[in-house]
């Protein structure tokens, strides 16, 4: 039975390496999703395990991994299992109908069984073990890294935490039973706004006074912006944001552009529908990249010329002029000249 898991796993992965290049980096390790279950409305999780039933490497509270989903599209998902469970890890992904594509690939296509390439875990969003307190503020899909912290500070005995969960309504929130326990009474505030922003949680009271908590917010642009707002007063290295997406919203409509690499004088068309740094792997041009949502700088690269719609949340004003962030941003321009 061993030796036949083995072919079929080697059929699989020679599947997806002539489909979609799946494995073209040796730094890919194949996880095994032992688990996929609808968690709310749009919103499901993975478990991913060893295929030879190993341990996997511990992570911190805050990490996550980056995925190559069926459609070929690198997605970076948080961590939102206990850190102390080395047997398998878990994400949880939205499906969002208007994104590139990652999300919807995962949902649609990955199923139980299936081989999820996958990079080392890393971490941007870490908490800090030492602080006194926390506020933890989520959106949405937020809740991810989120859950990872309460989970990692349950399990060690400590209930030094708030949480203020903002979500629309019920049937769009994940993790709900479990964030409702009655060990969580007092804890806990789950808040739903219906849609309507007349209705969203008033975050004013809670951080009117500032104290020793450490906040950590991860969520939609919009309830960032808030909590960075409402905090202007507190101590800055206590307040933590974590995104996976950078706010595409305010831009002009997608459209195909070329880039041209400096260095050797190639041209590489960029469709509509994918982002530069999509195009230039799928010409052989490797970029360092982790978050893939323009949050963490790694696949910052000099820009000669052109113009850029910058979608980033990491360069500073003074530096767009020479930079772009290859995974979101685009041309606002019929070309981009790349120092590469």
């Amino acid at each position: 039975m061993t030796k036949i898991i083995q072919i079929l796993d080697l059929c699989q992965r020679h599947r997806c390496h002539t489909k979609h290049n799946l494995f073209m980096n040796d730094s890919f390790t194949p996880l095994r999703v032992t688990r996929k279950q609808l968690l709310a409305k749009d919103i499901t999780l993975f478990e991913l395990a060893d295929p030879q039933g190993q341990a996997l490497p511990p992570f911190t509270p805050g990490a996550h991994i980056t995925v190559q989903t069926p459609s070929g599209a690198r997605r970076s998902y948080s961590l939102c299992g206990t850190p102390e469970q080395h047997t398998t890890w878990q994400i949880a992904v939205k499906r969002d109908a208007k994104s590139r594509g990652g999300s919807q690939s995962m949902v649609d296509e990955v199923q139980v069984g299936d081989l999820l390439p996958t990079l080392p875990w890393a971490n941007l969003f870490e908490l800090n073990e030492a602080a006194p307190a926390y506020i933890f503020v989520a959106g949405g899909i937020g809740i991810t890294p989120i859950l990872c912290m309460i989970r990692h500070l349950l399990s060690q005995g400590r209930t030094n935490f708030k949480l203020y969960y903002c979500t629309q309504n019920a049937e769009g929130t994940a993790f709900l039973e479990e964030l409702n326990a009655p060990e969580l009474a007092g804890q806990v505030n789950i808040h739903h706004d219906h849609g309507d922003p007349a209705q969203a949680l008033d975050l004013w009271p809670i951080f009117e006074r500032p104290t020793s908590a450490h906040v950590y917010c991860c969520g939609p642009q919009g309830l960032m912006d808030s909590v960075r707002d409402m905090t202007g007063h507190w101590p800055t290295e206590r307040i933590h944001f974590e995104s996976f997406g950078a706010a595409q919203t305010g831009f002009a409509e997608n459209q195909a552009f070329d880039v041209v690499l400096q260095k050797s004088g190639k041209r590489v068309s960029v469709p509509a529908h994918q982002s530069i740094l999509e195009a230039l792997r799928g010409c052989g041009h490797l970029i360092p990249s982790s978050c893939e949502s323009g949050s963490c700088g790694c696949c910052r690269t000099p820009l000669i010329s052109g113009e850029v719609e910058h979608r980033d949340m990491v360069l500073r004003p003074d530096e767009r002029a020479s930079h772009i962030m290859v995974c979101v941003s685009r041309a606002a321009s019929n070309e981009l000249v790349l120092d590469l």
